[in-house]
Formats: C-alpha cells, structure tokens, sequence
C-alpha cells in the first residue's frame, strides 16, 4: 500500500513539473532530462511510470489541462441561474482570475493545440475530447436558455458554443504580446456586447 502510495505521488510529481515546463517552455523544446531534473528523479524513474515523452505528455493533457478546463469553463455552466447571465460570468470571471504569469504564457491548452495539435493524431484526439466537452456544456445551456426563454430561439447553438471558446482562445493567446490587460478589458467588453444579444 505504502509503495502504491509512493508510486502514485512520483507520476504526479514527474506529471506536474512536466505541465510546469511545457507551458513555460513549450513542449518541442522541453526533454525528458530536463523534467527529471526539475523533479530531482532519476530518469530510471521516469521509465519505470512512462514509456515515452508521448505517453507523459497525454498524461498531463488528460490530468493537468482537461481538470483545469473542466473546473473553471465546464462545471460552472452546469449550476443554476440564467442561462445568459451564467454564460457571462462563467468567461468573465475565468478570464479575470488568470495572474500576470498565466497572461505572459497564455493558455496551456490552447499552446500546446498550437505547438502539437497537428503533431500526433493521439494529441489531436485528447486536445479534441477538452474542446468538445466544453462545447457540449456550452450547448446544453445554451439550449436550456432558449428552452426557459432568455435566449433567442432561432440561433444555433453549436455556433455560439464554438464562437465562445475560440474568442476565449484567441484573446488568451493574443494577450500574450501585451504587458497592460488594455486589450483584454476591451475582449471583455466586447463578450459583454455579445451575450445581450443573444438575448430573447
């Protein structure tokens, strides 16, 4: 049990350091050796736990990035309240949580969509699997919206879904070249703009 537990405690410690360095880094130009280094493991350790940088780098997309999505992006769309109001403060607040660090690197998922997702069709399929759960809660409550009528009936909801999280994307990646949150505030604004619209 107590092997088990140790077992358990060096992959995450091996999974975190590698999420730390892929997303300060990037994923092409961190090696094995340097996440072992940064974990003071040996990498007879890192062969024991991973076949292969592939098999990590999976491990940190279907912990580290689909837990980080799934708890700021996903699960709030799921509570009660209206649905447009629910909608914008699920993009507001995420995007106003980020700290100067995580504006300087951008989004972890959207970097390594960009640095990989055409790299391996394994990476494609998980960075796939986040986008589409994230798409199928924003439909859904989109859907319930209209169904309770704060949504206009006649848009499509898989349009809106999609046009959500990539404005969400593009303004976490173009956020990167500014030193202010100027253009953010104007992101912002401009979601705000948006989500009235949708209004019935």
């Amino acid at each position: 049990m107590q092997q088990e537990l140790k077992s358990e405690l060096t992959k995450q410690l091996i999974v975190d350091q590698a999420f730390h360095l892929f997303y300060e880094n990037g994923f092409k130009t961190t090696s094995i050796d340097t996440i072992m280094n940064a974990t003071s493991l040996t990498k007879g350790a890192f062969y024991h736990h991973y076949k292969s940088k592939k098999e990590l780098a999976l491990a940190v997309i279907s912990s580290k990035i689909q837990n980080r999505v799934h708890e700021a992006m996903v699960l709030p769309l799921y509570e009660i309240g209206d649905a447009l109001t629910l909608l914008e403060h699920t993009f507001l607040t995420r995007m106003k949580s980020f700290s100067r660090y995580e504006k300087k690197h951008g989004c972890a998922m959207n970097n390594l969509i960009n640095e990989i997702g055409d790299y391996e069709a394994a990476y494609q399929e998980a960075l796939k699997n986040i986008i589409e759960t994230w798409k199928k809660a924003l439909v859904l409550l989109i859907n319930r919206g209209k169904a309770e009528g704060s949504i206009q009936c006649d848009i499509s909801s898989t349009a809106v879904a999609v046009y959500l999280i990539s404005a969400f994307e593009g303004i976490r990646g173009i956020g990167k070249l500014y030193t202010d949150d100027a253009i953010i505030d104007d992101y912002l604004l401009g979601l705000s703009y948006y989500i009235k619209q949708l209004s019935a």
